[in-house]
């Protein structure tokens, strides 16, 4: 998702490249939960953030040991709706417990489940399985919303799709809550595919898509998204709640059209 921003900047004009400021989270306000691992296990631990300095979190990020080199690397971030997590569940010495993410019988939904829910919100408005994992949540509520804008925004001219993509960050993080659910943190990709209704039609791509599509006209174009996020889980059976998300995009690829210009898609 970083190497992608860099990316789509890169393929910016240079006018319209934005100075990069160095900037840094305010530490002072972090709050970390850190689970006891046992030999052998991958360690991780999960904190709330800020960008601002004086301001309440309003990230949560894991940060994981890497095996090869023991170095701590952050794993993933996710904006949040709320400056407010749930209650994590801490033992008497303060630490947090880490729980199974995925194959979790003790979950009402694992990290598999929220995935598929996530990527439904997103294909068919919640219609499948969306609205049926997850109560309505501010997240939740826009990643319908996207799709209800975007799948309608070129009228009778063309045609806009959402489908899951090979979501290659597979690993999941979980940390026990006090009411015995878990929060959940875990990715998913997606694709969006645009295509013109019929032939004279072309789509001109923006100039944020320059760094992949390199402003040449094109009759469809599939871009990919990879999106980290946040979700509380109750140990019962009950929709679980989507309490953040933060997408990158980090492809475009589509057929080429002659160079003149006709109608636009």
């Amino acid at each position: 998702m970083s190497v992608s921003d860099y990316t789509e900047t890169e393929g910016l004009p240079k006018a319209d490249r934005k100075p990069y400021k160095p900037w840094s989270y305010d530490t002072s306000g972090a709050k970390l939960y850190i689970p006891r691992f046992t030999a052998g296990q991958d360690r991780w631990f999960a904190a709330e953030l800020s960008g601002e300095k004086g301001k309440d979190p309003s990230r949560i990020a894991v940060f994981a040991e890497q095996p090869k080199d023991k170095r701590w690397e952050m794993a993933t971030v996710v904006n949040l709706d709320s400056t407010k997590l749930p209650d994590i569940a801490l033992d008497g010495s303060g630490h947090a417990t880490a729980v199974a993410a995925t194959d979790n019988k003790q979950l009402a939904a694992d990290a598999d489940v929220l995935r598929t829910a996530v990527i439904d919100n997103f294909a068919t408005g919640g219609t499948n399985t969306g609205t049926k994992v997850f109560d309505p949540t501010k997240a939740s509520k826009q990643q319908i919303k996207v799709h209800e804008e975007t799948t309608r925004k070129f009228g009778t001219l063309g045609t806009t799709s959402f489908t899951g993509g090979t979501n290659r960050f597979k690993d999941a993080y979980a940390l026990k809550t006090a009411d015995g659910g878990a929060l959940v943190l875990f990715a998913h990709t997606h694709t969006q595919a645009d295509a013109v209704a019929h032939s004279g039609l072309q789509i001109n791509p923006d100039k944020n898509d320059n760094a992949w599509l390199h402003g040449i006209p094109r009759t469809s174009v599939t871009y990919t998204f990879v999106c980290a996020n946040a979700a509380t889980v109750p140990a019962k059976a009950a929709p679980s709640r989507l309490i953040g998300y933060t997408c990158a995009h980090t492809d475009a690829s589509g057929p080429p059209v002659g160079s003149a210009r006709t109608d636009r898609a």
